[in-house]
């Protein structure tokens, strides 16, 4: 089954960078709390997709590669690097991130972001 989840999480996040638009379950929560941000922490349901969009808006030639994906189990990590200039201050980001999903019958419910990826790393459990 995990290495069904990588694929599935790879084919989300392929069609996510291709064409913008992220589908979620209803049930899907989006949490930041892990990442330092200074805002809202956790958006269920179409609310993460919605934070996604407005996050993306904000940079100019932003763009966004998946590192690697790594099958722990029953979670997969993604390491991921973003690049882009923000459009209000100019200012270049290059940052690289994990992400940790959480997946049940075959579907993404959660999504945990790390600033750090051995972070994410351990917190997913044993890497397989």
């Amino acid at each position: 089954m995990s290495e069904e989840n990588v694929e599935i999480i790879r084919r989300g996040s392929e069609y996510w960078i291709a064409t913008g638009e992220f589908r979620a379950h209803a049930d899907f929560v989006w949490d930041v709390s892990k990442l330092g941000w200074p805002d809202r922490q956790i958006y269920p349901g179409g609310e993460g997709a919605q934070f996604l969009a407005e996050w993306a808006d904000a940079w100019d030639d932003w763009e966004l590669e998946v590192e690697d994906y790594i099958d722990a189990g029953e979670r997969v990590v993604a390491i991921v690097n973003q690049r882009g200039r923000s459009k209000a201050t100019g200012i270049p980001v290059d940052m690289r991130f994990a992400q940790v999903w959480t997946l049940r019958d075959g579907r993404a419910i959660r999504m945990q972001m790390y600033a750090n990826p051995d972070e994410a790393l351990e917190a997913a459990g044993p890497v397989e």
